[in-house]
């Protein structure tokens, strides 16, 4: 059935809304359940990302692609499919989705609400991670067979989550939005920018790449 305008940007918002929910939630619940061990909240963490990340493309994908991801959106408007007077309006959706998930979480789990994020994520290294991180996301939603874009990227975040230095945020909404949580999933206000600047730059390189690979 075709949708509104309206109910596409509504599908971006609670779909970031929710990925946000998972990615910070789940933080929270393996670092209490792990009882400092780093590994297995990271564990924890990936195990619900992947599932949740899954189960919203698949809901919301036929609604408004399922892009959750400003770098994500801004590609598919460079490919002409996404109109370049909805980039905005889908961008503002995912960022208000973003904050909305942080709180959500934080809501359930009977912390402040409002906070900041004390965890500084910078360096070189980090930084080649998240180009790298969404250079691959990227080249999996232009390559993958139609009918396998859930899984896949889902099955290709839950490994970046553990051989990118950054554990793969690869997507500035979700920078934004973690940079409201103090939590195991945050980053600092301070290492946002140089994060989203990779995050672009490794959207654009995928986009390169899968054109390449076309020729």
């Amino acid at each position: 059935m075709p949708y509104s305008f309206i109910q596409k940007l509504t599908g971006e918002l609670l779909g970031t809304a929710l990925l946000l929910a998972v990615v910070i939630g789940s933080g929270m619940m393996g670092q209490r359940l792990a009882s400092g061990n780093d590994a297995i909240a990271l564990l924890a963490n990936t195990a619900a990302t992947v599932a949740g990340l899954y189960v919203l493309i698949e809901v919301f994908g036929p609604i408004s692609g399922a892009h959750f991801n400003p770098a994500v959106s801004t590609i598919m408007t460079i490919r002409g499919t996404l109109a370049k007077k909805h980039l905005l309006p889908y961008i503002v959706a995912q960022l208000t989705g973003a904050l909305f998930g942080a709180w959500l979480a934080h809501v359930m789990f009977d912390i402040s609400v409002l906070q900041v994020s004390s965890k500084i994520r910078t360096g070189t290294g980090q930084w080649i991670a998240e180009i790298v991180a969404t250079a691959g996301l990227l080249l999996v939603i232009l390559r993958a067979p139609s009918e396998k874009v859930a899984a896949m990227v889902a099955a290709y975040i839950g490994c970046a989550y553990w051989f990118t230095a950054s554990t793969s945020f690869a997507n500035p909404a979700a920078a934004f939005g973690r940079m409201f949580s103090d939590t195991f999933a945050g980053i600092s206000p301070a290492s946002v920018p140089a994060f989203v600047a990779a995050q672009f730059a490794g959207a654009g390189l995928g986009l390169i790449v899968s054109r390449y690979l076309d020729d």
